[in-house]
Protein backbone atom coordinates (compact mmCIF):
# COMPACT_ATOMS: atom_id res chain seq x y z
CA UNK A 1 0.00 0.00 0.00
CA UNK A 2 1.16 3.73 -0.74
CA UNK A 3 0.33 6.35 1.09
CA UNK A 4 0.34 10.16 -0.45
CA UNK A 5 1.19 12.82 1.61
CA UNK A 6 1.17 16.26 1.05
CA UNK A 7 3.23 18.38 2.82
CA UNK A 8 2.92 21.81 3.35
CA UNK A 9 5.98 24.43 5.10
CA UNK A 10 3.31 27.54 5.39
CA UNK A 11 4.15 30.87 4.96
CA UNK A 12 2.71 34.11 3.99
CA UNK A 13 5.57 35.16 1.89
CA UNK A 14 6.34 31.75 0.70
CA UNK A 15 4.29 28.18 1.00
CA UNK A 16 5.89 25.45 0.32
CA UNK A 17 3.82 22.41 -0.76
CA UNK A 18 5.37 19.08 -1.94
CA UNK A 19 3.40 15.95 -2.52
CA UNK A 20 5.09 12.61 -1.68
CA UNK A 21 3.78 8.45 -2.05
CA UNK A 22 5.81 6.33 0.25
CA UNK A 23 5.72 2.67 0.07
CA UNK A 24 5.54 0.36 3.28
CA UNK A 25 9.26 -0.23 2.88
CA UNK A 26 9.50 3.47 3.19
CA UNK A 27 10.78 4.23 -0.09
CA UNK A 28 9.42 7.87 -1.27
CA UNK A 29 9.17 9.19 -4.52
CA UNK A 30 8.18 12.54 -4.96
CA UNK A 31 5.29 13.67 -7.08
CA UNK A 32 5.46 17.13 -6.95
CA UNK A 33 6.93 20.03 -5.35
CA UNK A 34 5.97 24.55 -5.80
CA UNK A 35 6.08 27.22 -3.48
CA UNK A 36 3.14 29.70 -3.58
CA UNK A 37 4.65 32.87 -3.16
CA UNK A 38 2.63 35.98 -1.89
CA UNK A 39 3.66 39.75 -2.15
CA UNK A 40 3.96 41.39 1.42
CA UNK A 41 2.53 44.60 -0.46
CA UNK A 42 -0.77 42.91 -1.13
CA UNK A 43 -3.13 42.68 1.77
CA UNK A 44 -3.79 39.83 4.14
CA UNK A 45 -7.29 38.54 2.96
CA UNK A 46 -5.60 38.31 -0.84
CA UNK A 47 -2.44 36.47 0.57
CA UNK A 48 -4.12 34.59 1.77
CA UNK A 49 -7.16 33.76 -0.56
CA UNK A 50 -3.95 32.91 -3.14
CA UNK A 51 -2.70 30.61 -0.90
CA UNK A 52 -6.28 29.15 -0.39
CA UNK A 53 -6.63 29.32 -4.03
CA UNK A 54 -3.19 26.94 -4.57
CA UNK A 55 -3.78 24.66 -1.91
CA UNK A 56 -7.09 24.10 -3.15
CA UNK A 57 -6.20 22.98 -6.64
CA UNK A 58 -3.06 21.10 -5.18
CA UNK A 59 -5.34 18.81 -2.97
CA UNK A 60 -7.80 18.66 -6.07
CA UNK A 61 -5.06 17.72 -8.69
CA UNK A 62 -3.34 15.40 -5.98
CA UNK A 63 -6.00 14.07 -3.49
CA UNK A 64 -3.56 13.11 -0.75
CA UNK A 65 -4.88 11.03 1.82
CA UNK A 66 -3.46 12.89 4.43
CA UNK A 67 -1.76 16.58 5.10
CA UNK A 68 1.22 17.09 7.26
CA UNK A 69 1.89 20.55 8.29
CA UNK A 70 4.65 22.21 9.85
CA UNK A 71 2.99 22.84 13.78
CA UNK A 72 2.97 26.67 14.49
CA UNK A 73 6.23 27.31 17.11
CA UNK A 74 7.33 30.28 18.98
CA UNK A 75 9.22 32.59 17.80
CA UNK A 76 10.94 36.27 18.35
CA UNK A 77 9.34 37.54 15.79
CA UNK A 78 5.38 37.75 16.53
CA UNK A 79 4.28 38.82 13.05
CA UNK A 80 6.06 36.14 11.70
CA UNK A 81 4.52 33.54 13.78
CA UNK A 82 1.12 35.39 13.19
CA UNK A 83 1.41 34.87 9.14
CA UNK A 84 2.48 31.17 9.44
CA UNK A 85 -0.90 30.94 11.97
CA UNK A 86 -2.61 32.46 9.48
CA UNK A 87 -1.25 30.65 6.82
CA UNK A 88 -1.48 27.04 8.54
CA UNK A 89 -5.18 27.88 9.55
CA UNK A 90 -6.18 28.33 5.24
CA UNK A 91 -4.14 25.12 4.89
CA UNK A 92 -5.78 22.84 7.92
CA UNK A 93 -9.33 24.49 6.64
CA UNK A 94 -8.86 23.52 2.47
CA UNK A 95 -8.24 19.64 3.67
CA UNK A 96 -11.09 20.07 6.63
CA UNK A 97 -14.05 20.81 3.55
CA UNK A 98 -12.78 17.80 2.08
CA UNK A 99 -12.56 15.47 5.00
CA UNK A 100 -8.80 15.11 4.40
CA UNK A 101 -6.61 14.23 7.80
CA UNK A 102 -4.22 16.87 9.30
CA UNK A 103 -1.00 15.60 11.05
CA UNK A 104 0.85 18.79 12.90
CA UNK A 105 4.76 18.84 13.12
CA UNK A 106 7.19 20.52 14.40
CA UNK A 107 10.35 21.42 12.93
CA UNK A 108 12.38 19.49 15.43
CA UNK A 109 10.32 16.10 14.82
CA UNK A 110 10.73 17.21 10.90
CA UNK A 111 14.66 17.36 11.44
CA UNK A 112 14.74 14.47 13.64
CA UNK A 113 13.12 11.71 11.35
CA UNK A 114 14.60 12.88 7.90
CA UNK A 115 18.00 13.58 9.53
CA UNK A 116 18.31 11.78 12.86
CA UNK A 117 19.02 14.49 14.96
CA UNK A 118 16.20 17.40 15.62
CA UNK A 119 19.28 20.12 15.62
CA UNK A 120 19.85 19.79 11.87
CA UNK A 121 20.39 22.65 9.82
CA UNK A 122 18.00 23.86 6.48
CA UNK A 123 21.01 22.58 4.36
CA UNK A 124 20.72 19.08 5.75
CA UNK A 125 17.11 18.45 5.52
CA UNK A 126 17.71 19.19 1.65
CA UNK A 127 20.30 17.15 1.20
CA UNK A 128 18.68 14.64 2.67
CA UNK A 129 15.26 15.13 0.96
CA UNK A 130 17.42 14.85 -2.13
CA UNK A 131 18.76 11.69 -1.61
CA UNK A 132 15.57 9.95 0.25
CA UNK A 133 14.14 10.96 -3.17
CA UNK A 134 16.12 10.28 -5.33
CA UNK A 135 15.71 13.88 -6.67
CA UNK A 136 18.93 14.82 -9.61
CA UNK A 137 18.95 18.18 -8.05
CA UNK A 138 17.69 19.78 -4.55
CA UNK A 139 14.50 21.09 -4.14
CA UNK A 140 14.48 24.94 -3.94
CA UNK A 141 13.89 27.14 -2.18
CA UNK A 142 14.10 25.47 0.99
CA UNK A 143 10.57 25.94 1.57
CA UNK A 144 10.05 23.51 -1.20
CA UNK A 145 12.33 20.78 0.67
CA UNK A 146 10.56 21.65 3.73
CA UNK A 147 7.46 20.53 2.41
CA UNK A 148 8.50 17.76 1.43
CA UNK A 149 10.54 16.59 4.36
CA UNK A 150 7.37 17.01 5.86
CA UNK A 151 5.58 14.78 3.79
CA UNK A 152 8.18 12.22 4.14
CA UNK A 153 8.14 12.52 8.00
CA UNK A 154 4.41 11.69 7.87
CA UNK A 155 4.47 8.88 6.22
CA UNK A 156 7.72 7.09 7.64
CA UNK A 157 6.21 7.91 11.04
CA UNK A 158 2.73 6.58 10.49
CA UNK A 159 4.18 3.50 9.14
CA UNK A 160 2.48 4.23 5.06
CA UNK A 161 -0.62 3.61 6.22
CA UNK A 162 -0.20 1.36 9.20
CA UNK A 163 0.02 2.38 12.69
CA UNK A 164 3.70 3.02 14.26
CA UNK A 165 4.27 0.71 16.92
CA UNK A 166 6.59 1.74 19.30
CA UNK A 167 7.47 -1.49 21.38
CA UNK A 168 6.83 -4.80 20.37
CA UNK A 169 7.86 -7.10 16.75
CA UNK A 170 7.05 -3.81 14.94
CA UNK A 171 8.97 -1.43 16.67
CA UNK A 172 12.35 -3.54 15.25
CA UNK A 173 11.28 -1.18 11.59
CA UNK A 174 11.89 2.06 13.03
CA UNK A 175 14.75 3.99 12.60
CA UNK A 176 16.56 5.16 15.92
CA UNK A 177 15.37 8.66 15.39
CA UNK A 178 11.75 7.35 15.15
CA UNK A 179 12.13 5.42 18.35
CA UNK A 180 13.38 8.23 20.56
CA UNK A 181 10.54 10.61 18.87
CA UNK A 182 8.02 7.95 19.61
CA UNK A 183 9.11 7.56 22.91
CA UNK A 184 9.08 10.98 24.09
CA UNK A 185 5.75 11.91 22.28
CA UNK A 186 4.34 8.89 24.14
CA UNK A 187 6.27 10.23 27.79
CA UNK A 188 4.30 13.83 26.74
CA UNK A 189 1.21 12.20 26.41
CA UNK A 190 1.43 10.19 29.79
CA UNK A 191 2.23 13.52 31.35
CA UNK A 192 -0.84 15.78 30.42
Amino acid sequence: MTLRVLGVDPGLTRCGIGVVDVERNRRATMVAVGVVGTSPEETLDQRLLVIALAIDEWLDRYEPQVLAVERVFSQLNVSTVMGVAQASGVVITAAARRGIPVALHTPSEVKAAVTGSGTSNKDAVTKLVTKILRLDAPPRPADAADALALAITHAWRAGSGAAVATTGPGSLSLTPAQRAWADAEAKARRAR
